[in-house]
């Protein structure tokens, strides 16, 4: 045990003197913020002066992939114990943080056990476990993510509806106006100062438009590598929230966070290439392959068992049963939004598919480590899908889960996710939607105190 620790603190001296103290020191950064994406998604680590920076191994308990929402725990128990795990700094995920009053950087960690394995229930580290199953059959995943919000004004009364904040004049958007460059111009100060935090932190988003709830808007990612992209989108989703701040407004990725308006949502647009970055989805006389074939009739097979990483909270689910633009069920068909897996119109080489099941609330890690293995059980299997559609799909049969118990049930009884998601993995998620879920049933809602408390 001894020996390995001091291993792991001399490769992070190695990294120190290598890497991270000249990048500190030209920027004249103050504090590093090394931090891990925990099940929700959110940054749980250290904050470290930057003259101590990889100077010796930090360690934080290895029970934060077992914290609830809520911040309650369950129980581990492969970890009873409440060990420490190592973190391990990532050199190429060192930025600054520019909404920071005092100089100061953020960097992604690693998490691994004190004798050197990767500890198997972070979410990083599934990806990467997924990404590792293409790699051993000589494929890459590309991935481009979109990903919706929307900008609230801000209040302290949990009980109280969201509200859209006001506009540049201090008008509240009222009519739904989707795609409109005017409504998007009322918030020009909020988005220049988010792209200009983005392009700081090398965060790649590409275009921005207006959706169909007041104040939300969708933000589309350039394409790339599974590992980068969730990280952008971590990092995106702490940017928009510090922006909005700075402009005394809130930001929200929930699912459904108003009454009688449009989800939100996050899009995955992904393809596979070989090793010679020929996309496997095309044959050579440009028709469909065999494989992109399989990857869909994957996610029509095993996302039933995988809903619970797209769909995460009990809010989830409301987004399904909203009629603005949310899939219904696992249909697919070419050039069609109404379906749950659409195929853009694309050349050949550009052939993908773009699963609109997730919601925003989701941990980027989870959902696209939760699609790639859906598509690669069904690249590997053969998998067939069933006919595109014509015409709309929301009025075809709802085929999803209606609500997480039954998302959770699936998922927990799924030998295909326990085997590509990992054992563990799926165990301690489980066990903290159910615990989540738990709490919810605890909370009597304005619903049942106004329309069921003396009418039953």
């Amino acid at each position: 045990m001894r020996a390995d620790s001091t291993r792991a603190s001399d490769r992070c001296r190695v990294i120190k003197d290598e890497v991270f103290q000249p990048w500190l020191k030209e920027r004249k950064i103050e504090d590093v913020e090394a931090f891990v994406p925990d099940m929700a998604g959110s940054a749980r680590g250290k904050v470290l002066p930057a003259d101590k920076f990889g100077s010796s191994v930090m360690k934080i308990p290895e029970a934060i992939f077992g914290q609830t929402i809520s911040g309650d725990y369950v129980t581990n128990k492969l970890n009873v114990e409440d060990r420490d795990m190592i973190l391990r700094p990532d050199p190429s995920t060192l930025r600054p943080v520019p909404w920071a009053s005092d100089p100061a950087a953020s960097v992604f960690a690693d998490c691994y056990h004190s004798d050197g394995r990767f500890v198997d229930t972070s979410p990083r580290t599934v990806l990467r476990n997924v990404l590792g199953k293409y790699e051993a059959r000589g494929w890459v995943p590309v991935v481009a993510p979109e990903v919706e919000f929307y900008l609230l004004k801000p209040h302290s009364d949990s009980n109280a509806e969201a509200e859209a904040p006001e506009g540049r004049l201090g008008w509240t958007e009222g009519a739904r106006q989707p795609y409109s460059i005017d409504a998007m111009n009322d918030f020009d100060p909020f988005i220049n100062d988010l792209y200009a935090y983005c392009e700081a932190q090398d965060i790649r988003i590409d275009t921005l438009s207006q959706e169909m709830g007041p104040a939300q808007f969708e933000i589309n990612f350039l394409h790339g590598n599974a590992i980068e992209l969730a990280d952008q989108v971590f990092l995106f989703k702490r940017t928009v929230r510090e922006v909005a701040i700075e402009h005394e407004m809130h930001a929200t990725f929930l699912a459904k966070p108003m009454s009688e308006e449009a989800g939100s949502a996050l899009h995955i647009h992904q393809s596979i290439v070989d090793k010679s970055g020929e996309n496997v989805f095309s044959n050579k006389d440009g028709s469909a392959s065999d494989l992109f074939y399989g990857f869909l009739g994957g996610l029509q097979t095993y996302m039933p068992e995988a809903l619970l990483i797209f769909a995460p909270y009990v809010n989830s689910y409301r987004r399904f049963l909203s009629p603005w633009a949310s899939p219904v069920n696992l249909a697919w068909a070419v050039d069609n939004r109404t379906v749950g897996l659409r195929v853009p119109e694309a050349s050949p080489e550009n052939r993908r598919i773009e699963n609109r099941l997730a919601g925003s609330d989701v941990n980027p890690y989870l959902v696209l480590a939760a699609t790639l293995a859906c598509g690669y059980l069904g690249m590997v299997e053969g998998q067939k899908p069933t006919e595109a559609t014509e015409g709309s799909a929301y009025s075809d049969e709802f085929d999803l889960h209606r609500h997480i118990y039954s998302a959770l049930q699936a998922l927990s009884e799924s030998e295909a996710m326990r085997s590509i998601l990992g054992d563990n993995f799926v165990s301690l998620y489980c066990a903290v939607k159910e615990a989540e879920y738990r709490e919810f049933q605890e909370i009597i809602t304005p619903y049942e105190r106004e329309i069921l408390m003396f009418n039953v």
